[in-house]
């Protein structure tokens, strides 16, 4: 039986391992941290739970695929809950309004603000739709450096032949002329934990997936999953050691021979699965001068308030963005200037408004977020975060939030520095490397490693990219390449 070590239980690692259980491998994950999950984690306090990290499932057919390949059905496991609507905004001139996924109320909407017209939100959408039958051919299905298949040459009918390459503020400038439709599509690139001025329009597939297959919530906290996931690899017996830190990969005439931990012992493999940041292998294998990855490559960070609220916050969204005034600033401090926000924009996740369940009988559970940047040096002392939560809570009294300082009995906070030190992501870089530029957004970092035989990366520092469906993808990508080169092992 082939043994395989999967370095990491994030939502990669544990999709990888099952995969792999799945395909007759022996498989051992090691997770430094004292629980799996990675960045998907739980918080509990006041009788509320918390996700720490996603707060939002889209694409749903890419996790029930995932279930079915293993042969076991997702609606089993967890339940799924279609988020209505999918967000509300909230401007620094008074304006707000619901993104709805039902089309005439969210044409309505549209109209209302361009003047009657609805065109060019229609036409982007074919723009989206156009991108996304290419990707879910291509992009989603394999790595751009493997060989190409039929179907992938086929999908190349869908090829937008306009407003796809360019700059993605220029096509949605171009397709909107509302200030406030324009801000509210230029915030899908920060999906990737990048900036919109820089990246190329083809992530215009991001805001078309979201409204095409709308967003969803799993019943319990997105945490659930992991539960789940956990369970079926308990029984197909993959051992999954926590607390156990990966040193070192040894390699052995140019193929990985074994993993070491921090307590010495050292674990066989046939093959080695990375679920960390891609940034972190040349370390691992004691590559001299090897260095993390460079503060200017690296994809935004941010700053989230976990707080137990008492009492209930009526009237509110699930999902709610409050807006700052100067959007270009907000990001020329983020990437240019490298500091958090003078007026950040604010993320709102209220679970409870969708799932009771995560609620306590007298308090509610209220995530809230602001990018920041991933630098190394940002101390994220106690002034620093004071500072920061009272930019935020500014933000949200200026939009019209209730007053909720008052009200908070329990607390966590997660920094760009905790983040860094709890999940080795450099500077708390949430994403790895950004998206600026064609060849970052669409030549990440490839899922094997071309110089040391049966070494693999699975998760959102690399292809395809960041986001909970899109991890997954990389795990299918991952298993597809280790079983190619199982079979014919020459490269």
């Amino acid at each position: 039986m082939n043994r395989a070590i999967v370095i990491g239980a994030g939502l990669g690692g544990l999709a990888t391992a099952l995969r792999l259980a799945a395909r007759g491998w022996r498989v051992t994950i090691c997770e430094r941290s004292a629980s799996p999950g990675g960045k998907m984690n739980r918080w509990c306090a006041a009788g509320c739970t918390f996700d720490t990290g996603p707060s939002l499932l889209t694409m749903p057919w890419v996790f029930e695929e995932l279930f079915a390949d293993i042969g076991e059905r997702i609606t089993e496991q967890v339940r799924l809950i279609s988020v209505h609507p999918l967000a509300h905004y909230v401007f620094a001139d008074g304006e707000q309004f619901a993104h709805s996924a039902l089309l005439p109320d969210w044409l309505a909407t549209v109209r209302r603000l361009e003047r009657g017209r609805a065109d060019g939100f229609l036409r982007y959408l074919t723009l989206g739709s156009r991108l996304f039958e290419l990707s879910k051919a291509t992009f989603f299905r394999s790595s751009p450096f493997d060989r190409p298949n039929p179907a992938a040459l086929s999908a190349l009918k869908y090829l937008p032949l306009r407003h796809a390459w360019g700059s993605y503020a220029a096509t949605v400038n171009h397709f909107f002329r509302d200030t406030h439709l324009r801000q509210m599509f230029l915030r899908y690139p920060t999906y990737v934990g990048s900036s919109p001025w820089r990246v190329p329009a083809m992530l215009s597939v991001i805001p078309f997936v979201e409204y095409a297959y709308g967003g969803h919530h799993i019943e319990g906290g997105l945490y659930t999953l992991i539960e789940a996931l956990t369970r079926l690899l308990c029984a197909r017996s993959v051992e999954i050691r926590l607390n156990a830190d990966v040193v070192a990969i040894e390699k052995k005439a140019g193929r990985v021979a074994a993993v070491r931990l921090a307590d010495g012992e050292r674990l066989r493999a046939d093959v080695v699965v990375m679920n960390g940041d891609v940034s972190r292998a040349p370390a691992l294998l004691g590559r001299p001068g090897s260095n993390s990855l460079p503060e200017s490559e690296r994809s935004l960070s941010g700053v989230v308030f976990l707080w137990a609220i008492r009492g209930r916050l009526e009237g509110q969204s699930h999902h709610t963005v409050f807006f700052s005034a100067d959007y270009p600033r907000e990001f020329g401090e983020l990437f240019d200037d490298r500091r958090f926000p003078t007026e950040p924009t604010v993320y709102v996740n209220l679970p409870g408004r969708t799932d009771p369940t995560m609620a306590g009988p007298e308090t509610e559970p209220m995530f809230v977020m602001a990018n920041a940047p991933a630098n190394d040096a940002d101390a994220w002392d106690a002034p620093m975060i004071a500072e920061a939560r009272r930019r935020v809570l500014a933000r949200l009294h200026a939009g019209g939030f209730p007053e909720v300082e008052s009200r908070i009995v329990a607390e966590s906070v997660w920094t760009p520095r905790r983040l860094a030190d709890t999940y080795d992501m450099p500077g708390g870089a949430i994403y790895g490397t950004h998206s600026h530029g064609r060849r970052r957004a669409f030549l990440r970092p490839p899922n094997r490693d071309w110089r040391v035989a049966g070494l693999y990366f699975v998760g959102g520092s690399t292809h395809p990219g960041g986001g909970t469906p899109t991890v997954l993808m990389s795990a299918r990508i991952v298993c597809d390449q280790i079983g190619t080169d199982i079979r014919h092992p020459a490269r």
